[in-house]
């Protein structure tokens, strides 16, 4: 491994992620070589620049989605479906999730979430301020979700810590815990859909058909474990970014509460602040030995492509840590590219737009509660575990 190439990087503990994650990571964007090693989390590469981590997003001959997580799990970890799963196969898995939130069923949803966007916040205005996570960001799309899955609310309190572990957990044994867990939990549900259909997510992803076969019992609790994860936490993580942000910049936030009723201008102050603010990493497994722009990878290699460096990268976005609500063509890929991005995507930015309009129409004007610095984490998905705002 020539020296020049090896950095000290743990994304678990990045030098100033406790003040601003992603200007913690674009500093290493900045410093480092465009591709470089480090020894920690098991050793593995990482990609910094959005050119290459474009293409490792798309190329998975090269680049696998096998193994999504570092530290690596223990090989006898069952793979997280549809996830791990390379083109073709990861179609056919993958197909219900898409029906289930394409625009036409989002839109369906809206209601819904509009009612408990609006109901949240009227408890909240009279209180003076709120702890935003709990009170605000693991309600509103966690109420939607559980729904969509058509799962007890009140099981929330319990399923919230494991999907905490499982995207934060700084090793391996901590994640493989919550995988367990989650599974443990899902066993009642994931029968019972399979013995009596409903109407819900969850039924269409437990009984997926590949080749006229349905997925085995132990397919389809790893499947339904793996959108609860994602519906639990990505979204909680996104409005908690937002609200930090709008509590730090009142320009920013004053601007949009005078222009809530401009679609096209709050469809750009949204996409903005995603690309400012992505959270999520995945990791790759190199396929083959090959070069790459003169790196040498070997079939094994881990490699990480962070998400949110596409964003925050200078070469395809001037000044990428300012949120320019004018800014044109903002790059990003915060909710992935290829055959693996986000099918959650539509759902996450209509929730986003809701949080904007609802919130700013009853509490124009908040900020940081005095003295109560966020609490954030870096990791496989990055987020604010604590938010303490405060308003007249």
């Amino acid at each position: 491994m020539p020296e020049a190439l090896v950095v000290d990087f743990d994304f678990y503990a990045l030098p100033g992620s406790d003040e601003d994650i992603q200007a913690a990571y674009r500093r290493f964007q900045m410093q480092c070589p465009d591709i470089f090693w480090t020894p920690r989390n098991g050793g593995h590469w990482v990609a910094t620049r959005a050119e290459d981590i474009l293409v490792m997003q798309k190329d998975h001959q090269r680049f696998s989605y096998r193994h999504i997580t570092l530290p690596p799990m223990p090989e006898a970890t069952p793979r997280q479906i549809p996830l791990e799963l390379d083109p073709p196969e990861h179609a056919h898995y993958r197909r219900p999730l898409m029906q289930a939130l394409q625009p036409g069923a989002v839109a369906k949803l809206e209601r819904g979430v509009h009612d408990v966007a609006v109901e949240t916040i009227e408890r909240l205005v009279p209180l003076g301020g709120c702890e935003f996570v709990l009170d605000f960001a693991k309600v509103l799309p966690i109420h939607v979700f559980l729904r969509m899955v058509n799962l007890p609310l009140e099981d929330k309190d319990f399923l919230l810590p494991i999907a905490e572990d499982s995207v934060r957990g700084r090793d391996a044994q901590t994640r493989y815990k919550s995988m367990m867990a989650m599974g443990a939990y899902l066993q009642k549900w994931v029968t019972e859909r399979r013995e009596a259909p409903g109407d819900d997510l969850l039924t269409q992803i437990v009984n997926v058909e590949i080749g006229g076969q349905r997925i085995s019992h132990e397919e389809a609790i790893s499947y339904a474990a793996l959108v609860l994860f994602g519906g639990l936490d990505t979204v909680a993580g996104m409005l908690s970014f937002f609200a930090r942000h709008l509590a730090t910049h009142d320009a920013h936030r004053r601007e949009i509460v005078e222009r809530l009723d401009d679609d096209a201008f709050l469809k750009r102050a949204i996409e903005e602040l995603i690309r400012r603010h992505g959270m999520a990493n995945t990791a790759r497994v190199v396929t083959r030995d090959f070069e790459y722009k003169g790196v040498a990878f070997r079939a094994g290699d881990r490699l990480l492509p962070p998400n949110l460096l596409v964003g925050l990268d200078d070469r395809v976005n001037p000044d990428p840590l300012t949120v320019d609500f004018a800014r044109q063509g903002g790059v990003h890929a915060a909710f992935g590219n290829g055959p693996h991005a986000c099918p959650g995507a539509i759902l996450a930015r209509r929730e986003l737009r809701i949080f904007l309009k609802e919130w700013l129409r009853r509490i124009p004007e908040f900020r940081i509660k005095p003295g109560a610095p966020p609490v954030m984490a870096t990791g496989m998905v990055n987020g604010i575990l604590k938010l303490e705002l405060s308003w007249s």
